[in-house]
């Protein structure tokens, strides 16, 4: 028996504020809705979610129309680039991403390497896995986290695949036992 995680980055949010607490913008919360519209009749069992606010908001939606709670895991939050707990500006986070796509163990002081945010991310995953076997969950996170993910299984998914995701985006990861065997996005 197959499971299949709906891996959803979070909808727009502002810039500014703490990385934790961000909310979505109104795009963001209209967007949320028609998440919920596309997944709704997918049989989600389980809606999860990384503990950062605007994750929690794009899947709180769903997880209300199919009568779910939302279940949050830390390990799904987003990369710390910095040891601030504001988002940095384009201008400072693309070169970040950019070296830590091109050398994964890369990390400024304080902050976490896409190595380690995999590594964390992926525990996250086998745990839903193995707990929610044959199961349907969604997931919120955020596009790096999102991305390395999904990159553990395929190279394809690299940065080139970041930067052309979208706020909200939504993939259906297919599993046999831990082995993905298919990727299809689902956000149109």
């Amino acid at each position: 028996m197959n499971t299949i995680v709906y891996m959803l980055r979070h909808g727009d949010s502002p810039i500014d504020g703490n990385e934790r607490t961000r909310v979505l913008s109104e795009k963001g919360i209209d967007d949320s809705k028609k998440v919920t519209s596309i997944l709704k009749n997918e049989d989600i069992d389980v809606v999860i979610s990384s503990p950062y606010t605007r994750a929690i908001l794009t899947v709180q939606p769903l997880a209300k129309v199919i009568g779910q709670e939302v279940k949050i895991y830390e390990g799904l939050k987003e990369r710390i680039f910095s040891n601030g707990e504001t988002r940095l500006a384009d201008e400072e986070l693309i070169p970040l991403l950019e070296k830590s796509f091109s050398d994964p163990k890369f990390a400024l002081k304080s902050a976490e390497s896409n190595y380690d945010c995999q590594e964390r991310a992926i525990r996250v995953l086998k745990e839903v896995l193995k707990t929610y076997h044959g199961k349907k969950v969604a997931v919120g996170t955020h596009g790096t986290v999102m991305t390395l993910i999904m990159g553990y299984f395929n190279e394809k998914y690299d940065l080139a695949f970041l930067y052309n995701t979208t706020k909200p985006d939504i993939y259906r990861m297919q599993f046999r036992g831990v082995g993905l065997i298919g990727v299809d996005r689902v956000w149109n």
